[in-house]
């Protein structure tokens, strides 16, 4: 399913797809359970807010300085990191976080549940522009539930004659009142520190962790539920994980926010992300004809 439907509707009455931000095609999830979006460009979700349980207010955080332009990275909601996660380390000149971010992806299926969650799948499928960055051939689907949790799958099939090795993530925003005063339940135990640019071994005892400044931390070897007490937002989000060696929780505080150009300077406090991944130590080596899966699903309580 390429084209738009002839009136927009690919879920009467639950799902549209439609032009959105910058002229960016987006399909649009509203039920009277859940709303959502999810942009083909990056398959990117870019908003979801549950309209049953204990908070009505929006679970991710999305940059009003966001990009939305063709080639170019989504700021918040949560964005899809493959083949590699961050810098590549051979190629200072390749896209951070990979390719996967800045691709169209095709719409390959949706439906709606007796239950009123939406359930939403993309796919991407390596080409010529793909191997000249990463010279694999493979397989991407995401899939996308929308319901008063949000739920999300990232599917790696490798479709080469040979095992590859990849990085991913699921690089979450979630929103926040005020992360000067959250609470993140969860970690605990070594980490690399990389905030200032560093990559610094540390270790955290398990407790809470309160933020006091930029904070980059990678958790290897990490499958606990995360969960963020907010209590400006007088609510909690816990961030659950499958399939996920790694966990980074991440933000850029005073200074890096003011150097980002797609980040308003005034708004890291209303953003943390706690990320589902296999990054670093944690890459995936994927036999020829696997299919890894990497999932997150995020709610309030």
């Amino acid at each position: 399913m390429n084209a738009f439907p002839e009136d927009g509707w690919i879920l009467p009455g639950a799902a549209r797809l439609e032009a959105g931000e910058g002229g960016l095609s987006r399909i649009v999830v509203a039920t009277p359970r859940t709303e959502g979006q999810i942009y083909l460009h990056g398959a990117h979700i870019g908003y979801h807010r549950p309209l049953e349980g204990p908070s009505r207010a929006p679970t991710l955080f999305m940059s009003r300085s966001s990009w939305f332009e063709e080639g170019k990275p989504i700021r918040g909601g949560i964005p899809v990191v493959f083949p590699w996660f961050g810098r590549r380390a051979d190629d200072p000149t390749a896209p951070q976080h990979g390719f996967a971010r800045l691709r169209s992806w095709t719409l390959r299926s949706a439906e709606c549940r007796p239950d009123g969650t939406v359930a939403v799948v993309l796919g991407l499928e390596s080409d010529p522009a793909t191997r000249a960055l990463w010279p694999h051939d493979f397989a991407l689907e995401l899939r996308a539930e929308f319901g008063v949790a949000l739920s999300v799958e990232l599917a790696v099939t490798n479709r080469g004659a040979a095992p590859f090795v990849f990085e991913e993530a699921l690089h979450t925003y979630l929103a926040v009142a005020d992360a000067r005063r959250v609470v993140v339940e969860g970690f605990g135990g070594p980490y690399v520190d990389t905030s200032g640019g560093a990559r610094t071994a540390r270790k955290s005892p398990a407790g809470p962790i309160r933020l006091a400044g930029e904070t980059d931390r990678i958790y290897s070897g990490h499958r606990a539920r995360v969960t963020v007490r907010d209590p400006e937002g007088k609510r909690a989000l816990v961030v659950e994980r499958e399939g996920s060696d790694s966990a980074v929780l991440w933000n850029p505080w005073i200074a890096k926010a003011k150097a980002m150009p797609d980040f308003g300077d005034d708004e890291w406090p209303l953003m943390l992300c706690v990320e589902a991944g296999n990054v670093a130590d944690c890459a995936v080596t994927l036999a020829p004809g696997a299919t890894h899966r990497l999932r997150t699903r995020i709610f309030a309580e």
